[in-house]
This record gives C-alpha cells, structure tokens and sequence, in this order.
C-alpha cells in the first residue's frame, strides 16, 4: 500500500538539512531503486523553486510499504530526523487515484 509521509520542519532548519540531504537522498534513491518510491520532496519556504536561505517548512514522500508500522518505522529512521530537521513527522495511508 501507498503512504504518505510528512515531515514539518523545524526552525531555522536549512543548516540542517543541507548536512543530512545526502544520507537523506541515499535511503529515498534505495526506495526509487526498489520501484516502491512515488515522489519525493521539500516545501518551499518562498513560493519559488529556489527559496534561497529562507530554506524549506518540511518534505512529502509518497512510497510503497507492507504496512504503516513498516511505513512509520522507515520514517522515524529517515536521517532528517535523526539530524533534528523535523520537529515531527506524520504518516497515512494513501490512495493515489490519478493520474
């Protein structure tokens, strides 16, 4: 099953982030490598694809998983977690309809 993950930022994240990013990349490119990732991403600060040093407010991240314990479990374990990026992160079950 599909579920989504939501990662929010804590403040002032950017120093952070930029620190834990390849970790981070390494486990997201493993599950594009296994066919079970169906996107990933930051927010935006700023409404622009570059927000500069306003930096990011969290991440979304759409993957296959055997359950949300497994899901949940591989987010607690995400390096932007360990690293103290998010302030907390929420994961749901999710039904992708289109397209």
């Amino acid at each position: 099953m599909l579920y989504a993950i939501v990662g929010r930022d804590t403040d002032a994240s950017l120093e952070l982030r930029k620190q834990a990013r390849p970790a981070h990349l390494q486990r997201l490119a493993a599950l594009r490598d296994e066919a079970r990732l169906i996107l990933a991403g930051p927010f935006p600060a700023l409404d622009a694809a570059d927000p500069g040093d306003a930096g990011f407010t969290g991440s979304l991240i759409v993957a296959e998983f055997d359950s949300l314990e497994q899901a949940t479990e591989w987010a607690q374990a995400d390096p932007y977690v360990q690293a103290g990026v998010y302030r907390d992160v929420s994961v749901r079950p999710f039904k992708k309809v289109l397209p």
